[in-house]
């Protein structure tokens, strides 16, 4: 078979996942084998792969390719989230770009538009994940708004409402302006900014005098019921039971009394505007106050703006800070630096607005999934975000769970009259008119009467049951693929979504299951840039995953990810490591072009040399793989990847091949060919879940395999006793032989030239890779003294000295001239060293690293004048 001399990923990648398709490998049944669950952090339907996609993608495909090897059903479940606020905005603009207005058209068509929108572009995501390798049991592929997943969501909802734990209630919630929807406390992400502050001089009712407030909203001022002070105060003794006037409104509030205004804090005085901040609200409901909303569902000011009505409430602030101005009562401004609540997905600025809602209790549902974690049923890698964890469940507020959109799950609240509580909660308006019925005691009422809730769940009410309803265990807890696969295994996610989605699965797995959810949690890091930036769009500092896949072959992508990935930490992402990557298929290709190229010959006998070296390489590869499994198991990839990388690139194709290859145009013997192809095999098992492509290449060109044969398919080297002493030895040798290469390399010696070698072996090192230094250093052999060779250049590998012989090989005066300036150069260099240590007042007040290394720095200069000492002794000086 001829095999191309360049390894091309774009003619490779696509035959083999094709391949991998057609046969299956993805898919899993359940089966008496143990099962190896994962499933995919669903991505928005909408969406496309970005880098964060690329690591966290790559890392789980690494988990499952594994755990294939390893004889587990594994079964990697894919899908695509709903994203209602995302993917809503999305089709509100496209309707706008049509000229078509959301709040024209009924819920109905909304709807339809958005799974048309949702048909032409959903999906994407997942189609490029497949040129990433990704191993996804595509039969399995999930929607959170497939048929089964929606009931799973509505039974959980009503399941929830019965047991107390979901009401509706009127509070203050995050509202978000441009999406028009409510949104949790975990969707809002605060950011710090510089505003203005604006000092305001509100007027006492009938005297002349004045109070100051300091405020960054002034547009708020018209929605003010009262100014307060606290009651300790001094400053504001007089004031007790007086009024102010809110200026530009002219509203008469009054002066209040109340502890949790901060007396050393701004001016001490506080407008209170208890529909715009909730811990006005708070305070205003302590004293009974009025509530006056004065913004819009956009964010625009209402008829309470007056003459700013209809205006963006940042252009209305500038212009009440005008008129402000223009009144005489705006004192100063100045810069102020504060955290400002920001919409996670819309980035516009969060508005506090009280409102009815649906909430879910969260304290004692929280319970269990905090205990679990806290004792590591649940592991988290790296352990350092349990305490974040803690903290958020500890401290858990109830959900806000409803969504004021109409992509999405809708609630399953039925209202029957016009007050706030005036509803049932049931699956169809069938069971919700019965329930009616028996609420009001009114059998008159028909579906007529009744108005469903027109609010969505939040997209994270659905994706918290993901890792049970993809199994269907929310309508069927108790069949056959619920009870097999769950719970899963390993989950692969970012920190940034712990609470959204990761302590809520934990929480739902307790509730519904009675078990938790997946056993671990690997948080990957940040994709940043060379500069630290988080890679983003809006930046233009993120590659396109697509055209690196392109340039650097999916196995070079893959690498290049996971050499600076380790668990948790920021992944400071270079191009030139999917480079490295590239140059590591190239170089695993090349040594399988060069094994293929030998020819064997069964009559020849197998050298002691390339024996010793198989036997080497057989127990460097065992304890790699402990290493490798040992990193495994503690989540450290990156580090497993690095340990992969090193013995394949080193101790197999630097090191082993040199060893065992044979003579030029020679062929070589058959029993060491059958033994490196064997050594290939196993090398190409442990790379497999890093660079599937490649290695599934070579694996069917190696020799002709059937469908049940395929790598994937394989399985994963077995551990055995490993070698230390045998590996110890090498690495001497090892050692030796770069003497030898560097003393070559100085003297220009070419490699075809056989030399003499000699060894006086103070560290009774054993023979046994003399035959394997002969070779590499291609000596004429090996002779072991007790003195030290005249005429010979000398080198140290511990107390060991070694000799070459350089008699006609060199210009011995200029060796002599040259070793004897070397030598008097380190003896200076070891005199003002040694000056230096005499120095008590150093060795006494200097850092102990750094008298530490002025030693070292001693030690290797006498071992240095030894050596040349030696060297000019042996040379006749």
């Amino acid at each position: 078979m001829q095999i191309p001399s360049k390894y091309d990923a774009s003619q490779v990648e696509s035959k083999w996942y094709d391949y991998w398709m057609k046969h299956n490998y993805f898919h899993s049944i359940p089966d008496e084998r143990e099962p190896y669950t994962v499933v995919i952090p669903p991505p928005n339907v909408t969406g496309v792969l970005h880098m964060g996609h690329m690591l966290n993608n790559t890392i789980q495909d690494v988990l499952v390719r594994r755990a294939r090897l390893l004889g587990k059903n594994a079964c990697w479940v894919p899908g695509t989230d709903h994203a209602s606020i995302a993917t809503e905005a999305k089709v509100v603009d496209k309707l706008k770009s049509d000229g078509v207005n959301k709040a024209d058209i009924s819920r109905e068509e909304f709807i339809e538009h958005a799974w048309e929108w949702t048909h032409k572009h959903g999906g994407i995501i997942l189609e490029q994940l497949k040129k990433l390798g990704a191993s996804c049991d595509w039969e399995r592929t999930k929607f959170t708004l497939d048929d089964d997943l929606s009931e799973s969501v509505i039974d959980v909802f009503i399941d929830l409402y019965k047991k107390g734990l979901i009401y509706r209630g009127y509070r203050m919630v995050n509202w978000d302006p441009v999406a028009k929807t409510t949104l949790s406390d975990e969707e809002v992400i605060h950011v710090e900014r510089t505003d203005k502050l604006y000092y305001v001089n509100y007027k006492v009712e009938g005297e002349e005098n004045y109070v100051t407030i300091a405020t960054t909203r002034p547009e708020t001022i018209l929605g003010d019921t009262a100014v307060c002070v606290n009651p300790s105060d001094e400053r504001f003794k007089s004031l007790k039971g007086k009024r102010v006037v809110v200026p530009i409104c002219n509203r008469v509030v009054p002066i209040i009394m109340d502890d949790y205004v901060d007396i050393e804090f701004g001016t001490g005085c506080l407008k209170i505007t208890p529909a715009h901040d909730v811990n006005d609200k708070d305070i205003g409901e302590r004293h009974k106050l009025e509530v006056i909303d004065i913004l819009n569902d956009d964010g625009s000011l209402n008829s309470y703006g007056l003459h700013f009505q209809g205006l963006d409430r940042e252009v209305a602030r500038k212009q009440v800070a005008k008129e402000l101005d223009t009144l005489g009562i705006l004192v100063k401004t100045e810069d102020y630096t504060h955290k400002v609540g920001t919409s996670e997905r819309t980035k516009a600025v969060i508005e506090p607005k009280i409102s009815a809602q649906w909430f879910l209790k969260m304290k004692d549902l929280a319970k269990p999934a905090l205990d679990h974690v806290m004792n590591d049923d649940i592991q988290f890698h790296p352990a350092k975000f349990k305490n974040s964890y803690r903290n958020w469940m500890e401290n858990v507020r109830d959900w806000n769970i409803s969504r004021q959109l109409y992509w999405g799950h809708q609630i399953p609240a039925y209202y029957y009259g016009d007050g706030v509580n005036d509803f049932v909660v049931a699956k169809t308006n069938e069971e919700a008119l019965e329930l009616a019925k028996q609420t009001t005691n009114n059998q008159k009422l028909t579906t007529k009467d009744l108005t469903q809730e027109s609010d969505v769940v939040d997209t994270w009410f659905s994706s918290w049951l993901w890792p049970m309803s993809v199994f269907d265990g929310i309508r069927n807890p108790d069949n056959k693929e619920i009870n097999y696969y769950y719970p899963t295994n390993d989950l692969v996610t970012a920190p940034e979504i712990m609470f959204f989605w990761v302590a809520r699965m934990i929480i739902a797995g307790y509730e519904y299951r009675d078990e938790l959810p997946f056993k671990n949690v690997y948080y990957t890091g940040i994709v940043r840039d060379k500069q630290g930036r988080k890679m983003s769009k809006s930046l233009g500092n993120s590659p396109d995953p697509i055209e690196l896949i392109e340039k650097y072959g999916a196995d070079g992508v893959r690498v290049g990810m996971l050499m600076c990935s380790p668990a948790g930490n920021d992944l400071p992402f270079d191009e030139s490591l999917c480079g490295q990557g590239k140059a590591f298929a190239n170089k695993i290709w090349n040594a399988f072009r060069l094994i293929n190229g030998w020819e064997d010959d069964d009559s020849i006998p197998q050298p002691n040399s390339s024996k010793i070296a198989l036997e080497w390489y057989e127990a460097k590869f065992q304890q790699t793989l402990l290493t490798i499994e040992d990193h495994f198991s503690k989540f450290r990839l990156s580090d497993a990847l690095m340990e992969t990388y090193k013995l394949i690139w080193n101790d197999f194709a630097s090191w082993l091949l040199e060893i065992v290859k044979p003579a030029y145009q020679q062929p070589i013997d058959a029993k060491t060919l059958q033994s490196v192809i064997a050594i290939l095999e196993n090398n190409l098992k442990i790379l497999h879940p890093f660079m599937p492509f490649l290695t599934e290449e070579i694996w069917q060109y190696i020799s002709e395999r059937t469908s049940e044969e395929a790598l994937i398919v394989s399985q994963w080297p077995e551990t055995k006793t490993v070698n230390e002493s045998l590996i110890s030895e090498f690495e001497f040798a090892q050692d030796v032989v770069s003497g030898i290469r560097s003393i070559r390399k100085q003297k220009n010696i070419a490699f075809k030239d056989t030399i003499g070698f000699s060894v006086i072996n103070n560290e009774n090192v054993n023979a046994t890779f003399d035959e394997v230094i002969v070779k590499l250093g291609n000596l004429e052999s090996i002779n072991y003294v007790t003195e030290a060779v005249d005429g010979a250049l000398t080198f140290r590998v511990k107390s060991n000295e070694y000799f070459i012989p350089m008699s006609g090989a060199i210009d011995i005066e200029a060796e002599i001239k040259k070793l004897t300036e070397e030598l008097n150069y380190t003896e200076g260099f070891l005199k003002s060293v040694q000056k230096k240590l005499s120095n008590e007042r150093f060795v006494n007040n200097a850092p102990e690293q750094v008298v530490a290394t002025e030693k070292k720095k001693e030690s290797e200069a006498l071992a240095k004048i030894e050596t040349l000492k030696t060297s000019l002794a042996s040379l006749g000086s």
